[in-house]
């Protein structure tokens, strides 16, 4: 393995503490003043006062009005595809009942989580398909309660996103954006009933409050900022690999994106690209901060030694486009989501596609999926025992391995059954022989 380009060190830590205390402010500040803390912020931050953040009927149809057909049409294609596989993802999640001894039963229960908060990222660019992602998988779930934060768009209710948040079935809409949204759905206010989940994406100071928040309520993944990651062979070009990286780089200028290949030849050339494209991408200016500062090329000599090294950058998305993109889904472990093959890409993911575009960063992908219908349901488990002889047959166990652990207490609620229904002389605080 060899580095064409690697990228530039930057001081994270320093960057990262900020963030942290500003966000731990904030969120003290709208849990000990409410409302009135989440004004000041939105008009500090997004320049928008209102009364009340929660936008009325009239207001959602106004968004809806200003949309043409098409653009509804198309975002009711785009949330059809993700409430399909989503409906097809919850179709395999099955409640459970076992008899493991006579007449003892244990099983589980799929129970949807009560209330979410769905974050919808958009005071850059109006990210109306995060609205998809979480709303409707939630929905799908069986969530009753779900309640939706965005933060305007230059000034006013972004109308895409509005009609993105209302198609998919939010409860409560609110056009709020920032630390504050996120602080108001947790913490609550006068206003705004606090959530059991807080779910989306975000920058920085968005993943950072959710992750303060994380125990008070549910989160979905911890998020940082966009990852890309080409697997690539000499079957493709340096236009498509660069195209693919820089269309994810465009995300923000701490966006990762890798090219990891077999072929210098068209490591190279990508390289050679990507200064051809940066010249007339129209996000070049972020795009362009992303891959000096983040940008990787990576020469491997086998398929297998980029799977090996894939699976330790553990990337958000991976791209592969290679003769057999087949071998990367049998053999590689870490990442948040693949596309298989030239005809596919991030952005169809991202967009439209239909599978759940909330994946996990920051190595995240080692150990965690990305959102998806399970994410919202909680998985409980129950026990029954319909016969006296098999709870007294379990108690005597329980009995035993409760006095190894000396707990005399746990061990009394095994004796009392071994008592009662096996008939059996136990000393208190004794153990069933």
């Amino acid at each position: 393995m060899r580095k064409l380009k690697s990228a530039s060190a930057t001081d994270i830590e320093s960057r990262d503490r900020k963030v942290r205390e500003t966000v731990e402010q904030i969120l003290e500040d709208v849990a000990r003043r409410g409302d009135a803390a989440v004004r000041e912020l939105s008009i500090k931050f997004d320049g928008l006062d209102r009364e009340d953040y929660r936008l009325s009927g009239q207001e959602i149809e106004e968004c809806l009005s200003k949309l043409s057909e098409r653009d509804l049409n198309d975002i009711k294609f785009a949330q059809e595809q993700v409430r399909n596989f989503a409906e097809a993802q919850r179709g395999t999640m099955l409640d459970l009942e076992v008899e493991t001894l006579p007449g003892v039963f244990l099983g589980h229960k799929h129970i949807p989580v009560q209330s979410v908060g769905c974050y919808v990222p958009g005071g850059k660019y109006p990210l109306l398909a995060s609205a998809h992602m979480s709303i409707i998988t939630a929905k799908v779930a069986g969530v009753p309660r779900v309640i939706t934060c965005a933060p305007p768009y230059q000034g006013e209710p972004a109308p895409a996103i509005v009609a993105a948040q209302y198609l998919a079935g939010a409860d409560e809409i609110y056009c709020l954006g920032g630390v504050q949204a996120v602080a108001a759905m947790a913490v609550g206010t006068e206003t705004i009933r606090p959530v059991d989940m807080l779910v989306g994406p975000g920058n920085a100071f968005v993943a950072e409050a959710k992750r303060q928040l994380f125990g008070r309520v549910g989160i979905d993944l911890f998020a940082g900022p966009t990852e890309t990651l080409v697997i690539a062979d000499e079957t493709v070009d340096g236009e498509l690999c660069a195209t693919d990286l820089l269309g994810q780089a465009e995300h923000g200028p701490d966006s990762p994106a890798i090219l990891l290949t077999t072929s210098e030849k068209l490591a190279r050339e990508t390289m050679k690209e990507i200064e051809r494209l940066l010249e007339v991408l129209p996000t070049a200016a972020i795009a362009r901060q992303a891959w000096e500062n983040h940008g990787e090329v990576i020469v491997c000599d086998s398929d297998e030694e980029m799977v090996k090294v894939a699976d330790e950058i553990a990337s958000e998305h991976v791209q592969v486009m290679t003769k057999d993109p087949q071998f990367f889904l049998d053999n590689m472990k870490n990442y948040g989501a693949l596309f298989l093959g030239p005809r596919t890409n991030v952005a169809y993911g991202d967009k439209v596609i239909g599978t759940n575009h909330t994946l996990p960063t920051r190595k995240a992908a080692r150990y965690t999926g990305g959102l998806w219908v399970g994410k919202f349901l909680k998985t409980c488990t129950y026990q029954r025992v319909d016969n006296d002889q098999s709870s007294a047959i379990i108690g005597e166990y329980c009995s035993r391995l409760c006095a190894l652990e000396g707990f005399a207490g746990h061990g009394e609620q095994a004796n009392i059954r071994v008592r009662r229904y096996g008939g059996k002389n136990v000393p208190y605080a004794g153990i069933a022989e």
